[in-house]
């Protein structure tokens, strides 16, 4: 009798035993899927943050700078190097923002001239436009760097356009009007962030594109007392001396001609009476 209790008890083990090396077998595979999944989650992710800290170094290296330069130049011809610097802007394919040319006075004239100029044309403008100057007064040059700004600007724009694509994707499946409503209003939202972020960026790749150079000329004129040959000259001088006599007789004359016919009767009245004086005197000096 203790000899079966004691076989049945050792079935007993050993058939726990082959129940639990099954569920061994069976839950392993499992847990190496689950390994296979999380090391393949891993190196996704590992490859995504790879791929953005290559993307950010790439636009780190490709520097964006916004380069502007204010340049005060003294010319001997105001106008024709205005018109040299329009046409060797025009030349490197830039274009005149402004232009400008006022006159303080008789001996000083000064322009502005804006111009927007290729960024890889920025530097041989610089030369170019100094070596029209007779004095360089001034030169400022300045840049800011927008490379951190640009990148940030373009993955907060891919982040908007991948909540864009799931919105849509939510709106297909929607079937509820609230809910479709409540989906518009969001992808409403994030396509207005997402016209606001591509104008900014569409604006930093222009003002990067183009370099702004303000150029302040002077023309200064060096007024010399001249001599004044009607002085010098004896000849024009007699002239002018004659002229002026001439006009001062006939203006005497003219005056004398005027005063005689303006006053003609009251003359003939004071004649007449003269000669009624004059004879009667006369004829009592003979008595």
């Amino acid at each position: 009798m203790n000899r079966k209790k004691v076989i049945l008890i050792f079935g007993l083990f050993l058939f726990l035993g082959a129940c639990s090396s099954n569920d061994k077998e069976e839950s392993l595979p499992k847990s190496q899927e689950e390994k296979a999944e999380s090391k393949m989650d891993s190196s996704l992710s590992g490859e995504q943050a790879s791929d953005k800290k290559a993307e950010k170094e790439a636009a780190t290296n490709d520097r964006m700078v916004i380069h502007q330069a204010q340049l005060q130049l003294k010319v001997k011809n105001l106008e024709k190097t205005q018109m040299k610097i329009e046409r060797k802007a025009n030349e490197y394919g830039g274009y005149i923002v402004e232009s400008n040319v006022y006159r303080e006075d008789e001996e000083r004239v000064e322009g502005t001239i804006t111009v927007r100029i290729p960024e890889a044309r920025f530097q041989d403008f610089l030369v170019v436009t100094e070596g029209q100057a007779s004095e360089v007064v001034g030169r400022n040059v300045t840049g800011q760097d927008v490379t951190e700004q640009y990148v940030d600007l373009k993955a907060r724009l891919k982040s908007k356009r991948a909540v864009e694509e799931r919105l849509l994707a939510f709106m297909q499946d929607a079937k509820k009007t609230e809910d479709l409503l409540k989906i518009s209003s969001d992808l409403a939202a994030v396509q207005e962030e997402i016209e606001q972020l591509t104008g900014q960026m569409k604006y930093l790749e222009n003002q990067t594109s183009y370099s702004t150079v303000t150029i302040t000329l002077s023309q200064e004129r060096t007024v010399v007392p001249g001599i004044d040959n009607a002085k010098l000259d004896t000849w024009e001088r007699t002239k002018k001396q004659l002229a002026t006599s001439a006009n001062l007789l006939l203006k005497a004359g003219s005056g004398i001609i005027v005063f005689i016919i303006g006053n003609l009767p009251i003359l003939i009245v004071l004649g007449g009476a003269g000669a009624v004086v004059h004879w009667a005197m006369k004829r009592r000096g003979k008595r």
